[in-house]
């Protein structure tokens, strides 16, 4: 359990609410972070009239507080039946202060710039939760669904990457994005999404991006507008819900806020409806999924093993090795004579956390000559020169996995606490059999 200290605080007098109609802000501070630690974070709950606590309301994240008149569109949305009834949660990024208030630290471009799942998880397990134990001064407990089609996060800036990595690690948590003038830029790993997004399986996620030509240009991290339209083209590309605002504005809130209203019709229609999986462009993965595909099943209780970290090729000509040293790469080594010769960092993986070494779990190779390698950021498959052709999620909380064998047309993933199985077009590896040569590329 998590250690936090979380005080809400109605900020509305009687006087006050009458400027505030339709709904009531409750102020909160977030302390004690046990995956930030030390920072502070300020954050506002928007409680429209509406809410009468019985049902659990969607849910609307907006990062850096509110923007664009968040409270008074969502008002009216609300009335006009364009939306459901939504509790707000506007969150302020974390700093660390000493005790004279003096600002240590400022969070924000680690918490909002980084790729990586953590800042999902901080909104999963330390914010949503800490929201969930309060109640409204009316005594009305805050209630939030737990469908991801009734879950929307939004961002500007460093806030548009952060709202759309929280989605794009936990589509199970949101299912709706919109992003303003985001950083998808050379900043913590951002310029690396869009190639991401394009080789990893379609997920049920609908997305607005917003941006203008005149957006920021760094010779540091590059163009924003460029990147945002890279992204854009790669959610296209992979069969995602996704619509865009391309106009001359700059680097700020204004357009966002112009479109906010119309942003919000398009993201909540049929809101209760889930979001459905589209069709992806990479014929790999198109090629890979199958029509009855439904996903990773548990099948079993799993068992304790030794991690399979090496596997020979279906012909015996080489051998494809996790490397003991910690690294980004699966190793292989020419077979010659019974000996291993000839070793390279051939099979390389994405990985979404530079901080630190991928987690490279389990491979094995399929009918094909295809690498699939087991990792910390997904299953990843290389075809037979080294290179990530798709990405499939892992089944959400899975443990470390020791061994992945492929049947024909089914991929197994075995652990020391589950077994899981999800079919796919896959062939099984015949041993001395020379798979089919993909060319040099």
């Amino acid at each position: 359990m998590f250690s936090r200290r979380f005080s809400l605080l109605t900020i509305f007098a009687a006087a006050a609410l009458s400027m505030a109609a339709g709904h009531v802000l409750i102020d909160g501070v977030l302390e004690e972070s046990a995956i930030y630690p030390g920072t502070v974070h300020t954050l506002q709950v928007y409680v429209p009239d509406q809410y009468d606590g019985k049902e659990p309301a969607a849910l609307y994240v907006g990062l850096d507080g509110v923007l664009c008149n968040a409270p008074q569109v969502m008002d009216s949305l609300i009335a006009e039946g364009k939306m459901p009834c939504t509790i707000g949660v506007f969150l302020q990024p974390g700093v660390i202060k000493d005790a004279d208030g003096n600002v240590l630290r400022y969070n924000r471009s680690y918490e909002f710039d980084s790729t990586t799942g953590t800042f999902a998880t901080f909104l999963e397990s330390e914010v949503l939760p800490a929201v969930e134990q309060k109640t409204t001064a009316k005594g009305k407990p805050i209630r939030l669904s737990r469908r991801p089609e009734e879950r929307m996060i939004f961002g500007l800036s460093s806030g548009g990457i952060a709202a759309f990595n929280a989605a794009w690690h936990r589509p199970d948590l949101f299912g709706k994005v919109f992003t303003g003038v985001g950083t998808f830029v050379a900043m913590r790993g951002g310029n690396d999404l869009q190639a991401l997004v394009r080789k990893t399986e379609p997920l049920p996620l609908r997305v607005f991006i917003q941006d203008g030509s005149n957006d920021v240009w760094n010779p540091l991290f590059g163009h924003w507008y460029e990147g945002n339209q890279m992204l854009a083209s790669a959610l296209k590309f992979a069969g995602y819900d996704v619509e865009c605002d391309w106009s001359d504005g700059g680097h700020n809130v204004t357009r966002s806020t112009e479109i906010f209203s119309q942003v919000m019709e398009w993201m909540w229609r049929d809101w209760s409806a889930p979001i459905n999986l589209g069709y992806t462009c990479n014929d790999f993965l198109e090629n890979l999924l199958t029509s009855d595909d439904k996903g990773w099943q548990k099948t079993g209780n799993g068992a304790p093993g030794k991690a399979v970290t090496s596997i020979i090729y279906p012909d015996l000509t080489n051998v494809a090795v996790i490397p003991a040293e910690p690294g980004n790469a699966v190793w292989q080594y020419i077979l010659q004579d019974g000996k291993l010769t000839c070793g390279e960092p051939f099979y390389w993986l994405h990985n979404d956390d530079n901080s630190k070494a991928l987690d490279i779990q389990a491979i094995t190779f399929d009918g094909n000559g295809n690498l699939w390698a087991v990792t910390s950021a997904g299953l990843q498959i290389c075809d037979q020169n080294g290179r990530v052709r798709g990405i499939l999620r892992l089944p959400l909380g899975i443990d470390a996995v020791n061994e992945v064998t492929i049947t024909e047309g089914m991929v197994w993933l075995h652990t020391s606490t589950s077994d899981w199985c999800r079919r796919l077009n896959v062939t099984a590896p015949v041993l001395g059999t020379r798979p089919t040569s993909q060319g040099q590329g």
